[in-house]
């Protein structure tokens, strides 16, 4: 079922419309939130709760006893942290202002030492790395291994953890990733994970179940833990194997780094070399550097002057004489050897990272003829790149098995490459071997772990960054189109899950994004106000988004989209008359939608933008919103039409009254006409045994009507009221109502007079049980038939002989 946006005309219930959305401008009423917070408008989640948390100490009521307005002020603090701490009311919030949210909002709040103790408890701590429901799933889905405290801010246990997790962060930086969920924010999250007691700190490793520590909750037992994830073998080199071992290498084109140790000891730490193991064990598989030791047996030489190398990294200024011999023997290039003067295992990964060979630089000429063919993840740069660029030479690495090549380009160079493709600043865009125009531009965070989890998802979906010349005003296939803003946290959320429905719909839909940052007069075009603004454009129709920023949303709403087909006024129509403003409203919306798709073909159902047509809705006689209002059908007057006064809005309760309206299909039954049209009668029937004062059965009745319009033409549906003739009920067996029983016609007497219950109140299942009995039956009558058939068959053989 399709919900259709009505446009006003001479008659109300025509063709479907064009949703045409003016958003107002948000903070037009009242204080702006994010001044109130002191936050700028591209904030993110976590700079929010850290800007409300420095509010909260100084402006709680209990720390202002005196001041009689210190609640009031709080409050309006309070109200709005929780409208932009949500994606979604945070959307509202910038496209509406305060009139489109629900006045509940930040209406309490906790006491100080709440505040001041349990909220936010590692905001602070750059080492441990929060995570929200937006970045979960490609953070422990990069590659890399996670360990993730799963805590509630009013757990003393999690309060009591805190402390040795920032030291064991400390400890483990750069080795594994140390994370953190706060479960009292991210609650459906946590419970979809399975999180049942806090703090829960689980191991997680791409493509493995996570592995849940129940171990002491000390530094050292969660470090030795920890280590044991982490599988690089380490090398032993040995004067008889070393130069095999090393030579092998080089032929591959790969490099070794060595720590010599002398025969006192001098040496790196176990526990350090199995971390630097760690911090490697991604760059082995793009350069294959192992960590290896010598431990010489005879006498070395201390170098006091530093070898220019490559390919051979070296701990401490230690060789042996022979070494240098060998090495120059089998050499038949010029080898590079570059110093380390640290055993700190942070430094060593620092200068192994700096020494790696850079991304392969791609250049205007050949770019077209590369990406033609090939998944690329490209690193466009500025002249110089930013500091995270020594980690991009991991992406090969973490990239090799979904057969992505990595590479770079420089702007600075090829300026007119990156203006034709829109790219002013520094970025990482995949492209997805379909040419040079079909690619998706990164926006989160400038982190491995978030690029790869990007590319990964990008390559798999079919989301591809729009442009004016790419932009599907005139196409005749369907395409989602999302406006945003890059600096916009919510848009920034609504990425992958845009990615999740495009999947989802590959082949029926087509998605794209458009940067209105870069692409203004585009945007202003169709007055985009506030980000994200999510379009659906259906040939001749536009329809924008407006539910959950999920792909269980937009799947659920694209169901339900108009296409652009024109309907007549011969029939019923459930009407929404809404304001985009109203928080009333946006909360009806996906029931609405729910009710939609439940109603297919036997009501139609659409809305009306009373802010696009305010006039229309005044004609209407539209004093509030939601309005909700049944047109039947054929009706002679345009008034004619019944309003929605109930108190629920849920999408059963909705569909219950629609249908109620409807023509009924099946027939009530007395006593004599059960047993002349039921009992002894030539029709199947299905009948509903009922009583008026039971609530279940009230609930069925319009369920009950849609089962008759499902079998209508194939079975007789009737309705007996068991107050009425209760002993028609009681004979035929009756106990509990509503009671829905099937009876069939069998040839020339029913055999069951009884009729087969049914234990369903749900129109689809019983019209698929009542359908597979009347195929059984039909099946079981044939071999009769046959029977008949060659009895009569042989006896004209007979005859004949």
């Amino acid at each position: 079922m399709m919900e259709r946006s009505l446009f006003p005309t001479a008659r109300l219930l025509l063709p479907l419309l064009l949703l045409v959305v003016l958003p107002s401008d948000a903070g037009a009423e009242g204080v702006d939130y994010y001044e109130l917070l002191g936050v700028s408008r591209e904030a993110t989640t976590r700079e929010i709760r850290r800007a409300f948390k420095q509010l909260a100490l100084t402006m709680h009521p209990d720390k202002n006893p005196g001041d009689s307005e210190a609640h009031d002020k709080f409050l309006q603090v309070n109200r709005a942290y929780e409208v932009l701490k949500d994606e979604d009311l945070r959307k509202k919030y910038d496209k509406y202002g305060e009139k489109g949210l629900d006045e509940q909002q930040g209406g309490r709040y906790e006491s100080w030492n709440y505040y001041r103790y349990d909220f936010g408890i590692y905001d602070d701590d750059l080492e441990i790395i929060t995570l929200d429901s937006g970045d979960f799933e490609a953070a422990v889905n990069s590659g890399e291994i996670w360990f993730i405290n799963f805590y509630f801010p009013r757990c003393s246990h999690c309060h009591q953890l805190a402390p040795t997790w920032r030291e064991f962060a400390k400890e483990m930086d750069g080795v594994i990733r140390i994370g953190a969920v706060n479960c009292g924010d991210n609650n459906h999250l946590c419970r979809r994970k399975g999180i049942k007691s806090y703090p829960s700190l689980l191991i997680y490793r791409a493509g493995e179940t996570p592995e849940k520590y129940n171990g002491d909750r000390d530094k050292d037992d969660l470090v030795r833990f920890s280590m044991q994830f982490i599988t690089t073998s380490v090398t032993q080199l040995w004067q008889g194997s070393a130069f095999t071992e090393i030579e092998s290498a080089f032929a591959s084109g790969l490099g070794w780094l060595i720590s010599f140790c002398s025969d006192t000891g001098d040496c790196l730490e176990p526990r350090t070399r199995q971390k630097l193991a760690g911090m490697l064990v991604r760059v082995t598989c793009l350069v294959k550097v192992f960590i290896s030791f010598i431990w010489p047996l005879f006498n070395c030489l201390e170098l006091n002057h530093k070898i220019e190398t490559r390919g051979v990294h070296f701990l401490k200024q230690f060789l042996i004489k022979e070494l240098i011999k060998e090495t120059c023997s089998f050499c038949d290039v010029v080898l590079v050897f570059q110093w380390i003067n640290t055993l700190d295992s942070k430094e060593v990964y620092s200068q192994v990272i700096k020494h790696l060979p850079d991304l392969e630089l791609l250049s205007a000429d050949g770019f077209q003829a590369k990406l033609a063919h090939h998944r690329w993840l490209i690193s466009f740069t500025f002249g110089e790149g930013n500091a995270a660029s020594n980690e991009y030479k991991k992406l090969q690495a973490f990239l090799r098995n979904d057969h992505i090549q990595v590479g770079r380009v420089d702007c600075l160079a090829d300026v007119e490459l990156c203006h034709s493709l829109y790219i002013h600043k520094p970025c990482v865009a995949v492209f997805k071997g379909l040419g040079i125009h079909d690619f998706e531009i990164h926006y989160g965070k400038d982190v491995l772990y978030n690029i790869v989890g990007f590319a990964k998802d990008s390559i798999r979906a079919h989301v591809t960054a729009l442009r004016p010349e790419n932009f599907p005003s005139d196409r005749k296939e369907p395409w989602l189109v999302d406006f945003f803003a890059p600096w916009c946290p919510p848009c920034r959320a609504l990425l992958p899950e845009l990615r999740k429905a495009s999947i989802q719909l590959a082949g029926q839909m087509k998605f794209g994004t458009l940067d209105c940052t870069v692409h203004q007069s585009l945007c202003s075009t169709y007055k985009i106000q506030a980000y994200p603004t999510t379009v659906i454009f259906n040939g001749s129709s536009v329809h924008e988004y407006e539910g959950h920023h999920s792909a269980d949303g937009i799947l659920e709403f694209i169901q339900v989209c108009p296409s652009p087909e024109v309907y007549c006024r011969d029939a019923f129509w459930a009407v929404d008359f809404y304001a985009p403003w109203c928080g009333p409203c946006q909360a009806l919306k996906p029931e609405w939608r729910r009710m939609a798709r439940l109603l297919s073909g036997q009501i139609l159902v659409g809305s009306v933008d009373c802010q696009s047509f305010h006039s229309f809705c005044q004609q209407q006689g539209v004093r509030a919103y939601p309005e909700i209002r049944l047109y039947q059908k054929k009706s002679p007057k345009q008034d004619r039409y019944m309003t929605y006064n109930g108190w629920n809005r849920d999408a059963h309760s909705l569909r219950a009254w629609a249908l109620s309206a409807l023509p009924r299909v099946s027939v009530d039954l007395t006593p004599d006409t059960f047993r002349s049209q039921v009992l002894s009668g030539k029709d199947h029937w299905v009948l509903d045994f009922y009583a008026p004062w039971c609530g279940p059965c009230q609930h069925f009745a319009p369920e009950f009507e849609v089962l008759a319009r499902m079998l209508k033409g194939d079975v007789r549906t009737g309705k007996v009221d068991c107050q009425a003739h209760y002993h028609t009920c009681q004979s035929a067996g009756i106990t509990s109502y509503p009671t829905v029983r099937l009876y069939t016609y069998r040839g020339s007497k029913m055999f069951d007079h009884s009729g087969e219950i049914i234990n369903s109140r749900d129109a689809s299942v019983i019209a698929n049980t009542v359908r597979q009995r009347l195929q059984h039956l039909s099946l079981h009558k044939k071999p009769k038939v046959t029977s008949l058939f060659l009895s009569f068959f042989h006896f004209l053989v007979n005859i004949k002989t």
